[in-house]
């Protein structure tokens, strides 16, 4: 196994144009939550000419809705849901200047496209280690939409957030390559 490359956000198109499929990666700065329900109303209010919860350019959202914290926690459970429930809401953030988007699961094809055209990486994170995952936040924030409960939009500091590189910004995806490469075995 490589050794994990360690990034800081913001996501620049320089630093994501480093990072292949496959890549162990180390996240560290400011990243967003947001599932579909967020996306939603997001991309709504994109075609309605409202201002977004945060500025998309070279940032990174994680498809997560944590549990409520314990005391002395900063966050609960933080594991990541279904990456497809956001494809239809997807491209046009990509479009608007989102670099990075953490979950897991397959991704559509229009994703993709998007991904190769405006330049942005696809992060998986273990799913099942929620637990885990939420001990490399350092603070949450709700920042948007705090009627959707754990749907709300955060802002999250992480130090090391560990995730792999699924799909770079070639469309280069590991789910395709890991299968060939299983097959020729």
């Amino acid at each position: 196994m490589s050794e994990a490359i360690r990034i800081a956000t913001p996501l620049t198109q320089e630093k994501l144009k480093g990072l292949k499929a496959g890549d162990n990666v180390l996240i560290s700065g400011v990243i967003y939550t947001g599932r579909d329900a967020a996306h939603k109303k997001m991309v709504e209010g994109m075609e309605q000419g409202l201002d977004l919860p945060f500025e998309l350019q070279d940032q990174v959202i994680y498809f997560v809705g944590p549990t409520p914290a314990k005391e002395g926690q900063v966050i609960g459970s933080a594991g990541p849901t279904t990456s497809g429930r956001m494809d239809a809401y997807s491209p046009k953030l990509i479009a608007k200047g989102l670099t990075g988007m953490i979950g897991k699961g397959l991704r559509s094809s229009e994703v993709i496209e998007a991904m190769k055209k405006h330049g942005a990486v696809y992060f998986g994170a273990i799913g099942g280690a929620g637990a885990l995952i939420a001990k490399r936040i350092v603070s949450a924030e709700v920042i948007a939409y705090p009627e959707l409960g754990p749907e709300a939009v955060r802002r999250l500091v992480v130090e090391d957030f560990p995730v792999m590189v699924i799909i770079d910004h070639e469309g280069n995806n590991l789910y395709e390559t890991g299968k060939a490469q299983y097959r020729r075995v």
